[in-house]
């Protein structure tokens, strides 16, 4: 655990020191060598892949999740299919407490055919929720909690705000630890 919280503090620090000055050296894309991979300033897509799976693995397991380990299938399906990475674990944190309360053997943990779907893994359920939201919601122009809500979670007017809710702490998650982190150093 110490060296967890070590490594951590040592994250942070070193995060402190390679932010971008401006707004638009954030923005400023490089060329990665002659591999002709695009890089940006903190690094390629697959760095920008790795960081989002351990960020939603550490998530995940902070609510003892059964979905941590399948982190990476989250992230990986949502880049294939072009949706938001954070939105399919978000639905699962609403339909499901992250998994917790499903149907027994179900993998349903997004609460699917009003949770009377069964698939047969976790990354099963993965593919075809993400899938489904590409093909019958983004596809239509359904593109964020809000616009997806009337339509997945009808007639509930609290879904989309809860959605949302999880997406942000997801996305923050890593900011919060640096930031406490530094509380540390301090």
């Amino acid at each position: 655990m110490r060296k967890i919280i070590f490594y951590l503090i040592l994250t942070a620090f070193l995060a402190l020191f390679s932010v971008p000055q401006t707004a638009q050296a954030a923005d400023k894309l490089t060329m990665a060598g002659a591999s002709g991979v695009l890089k940006n300033e903190w690094g390629s897509a697959s760095d920008i892949q790795n960081q989002r799976t351990e960020q939603l693995r550490a998530f995940l397991e902070a609510y003892h999740s059964p979905l941590a380990p399948y982190a990476r299938v989250f992230v990986e399906k949502a880049e294939q299919y072009q949706i938001d990475w954070k939105l399919v674990p978000a639905i699962t944190g609403v339909e499901s407490t992250f998994g917790r309360q499903i149907p027994y053997n179900s993998y349903n943990a997004y609460g699917w055919a009003n949770g009377k779907a069964s698939f047969g893994s976790w990354e099963e359920s993965i593919e075809k929720v993400t899938k489904t939201l590409k093909e019958k919601y983004y596809d239509r122009g359904l593109d964020n909690p809000y616009k997806i809500g009337p339509v997945y979670a009808p007639p509930s007017s609290t879904w989309a705000g809860k959605v949302n809710h999880f997406m942000k702490e997801i996305e923050d998650f890593q900011g919060s630890q640096k930031i406490a982190s530094l509380a540390l150093t301090i």
